[in-house]
């Protein structure tokens, strides 16, 4: 796919600023050490065993030319320490995408923007290499995710997928069915533009919309009651599954009332 110079040098840009808000450098891993590194990392993030991505299995893909990438503290005195990290792999020839498998930002280092400066930069090198479809999966119940992916960066909520992963080990996710909201980032779009230009995400049209509420942090439920946290989940896929396959559109996340924003038409509207 032949992509626009002009939104590539714009994209490049903004990817460059953000990495410097961020007070980070980004650089491509390849070596065993810094995969090992990135390794150890995740592992801190999710826990559980075994690790949620191996330095052996991101060493494979880094031969094939996946995209794996490091921020790298630059500020005294932990200077060269990864911040956080970044894992996608490309699509097949004739479907041109990148699929983000996993991205973590150390504990310590929340707060900077630093899962925003990954995705630019994931952007920049996407749009460089000719694609222009970034896809990845996230609970939909984690409201910050959904705040960040469908009204920070501009991205779309393209399916509701019931139990993706089947169970998994890591000590977030033990325990709970793996919903996942399949995300679409159109990097060309001009919500997307907006967004990683850092401009205010235009308000969906006005439609007749259904607000689709979630906990403000299922997280720290999951911990201090898992029996409501599950209900939630079950709450939320009867919610969203039957709006989504009536014809209903995610719009938007409402972070104020931590709801989703899901237009309807039809028979979705009548329901």
């Amino acid at each position: 796919m032949i992509i626009d110079p002009e939104l590539q040098r714009a994209a490049s840009d903004s990817a460059v600023a953000a990495a410097a808000r961020s007070r980070v450098e980004m650089q491509r891993l390849d070596r065993l050490e810094a995969l090992e590194e990135a390794e150890a990392l995740f592992s801190d993030i999710w826990g559980g065993d075994p690790v949620p991505m191996a330095a052996h299995l991101m060493r494979a893909l880094s031969s094939a030319g996946s995209y794996i990438v490091g921020a790298y503290e630059v500020d005294p005195p932990a200077r060269g320490t990864m911040l956080a990290a970044c894992v996608g792999f490309w699509g097949p020839p004739d479907q041109p995408s990148l699929h983000s498998h996993i991205a973590g930002v150390a504990a310590g280092a929340r707060g900077r923007d630093l899962g925003f400066a990954l995705k630019l930069h994931q952007r920049a090198e996407a749009l460089a290499h000719g694609v222009a479809v970034v896809n990845w999966t996230y609970d939909p119940l984690i409201a910050r995710n959904a705040h960040f992916n469908l009204h920070k960066l501009g991205g779309r909520a393209a399916a509701y997928a019931v139990n993706h992963y089947g169970v998994m080990p890591d000590a977030i996710n033990a325990g709970d069915e793996t919903d996942r909201m399949v995300l679409r980032w159109e990097l060309g779009s001009a919500r997307a533009r907006a967004a990683c230009d850092g401009a205010e995400a235009p308000p969906p049209p006005a439609t007749e919309m259904i607000m689709v509420e979630i906990p403000t942090d299922i997280e720290s439920l999951r911990r201090s009651d898992p029996e409501l946290a599950g209900a939630w989940r079950r709450k939320l896929r009867d919610q969203l599954v039957p709006l989504l396959d009536s014809g209903g559109r995610i719009v938007d996340f409402d972070r104020v009332r931590s709801s989703y924003l899901v237009e309807v038409t039809g028979q979705g509207a009548q329901e």
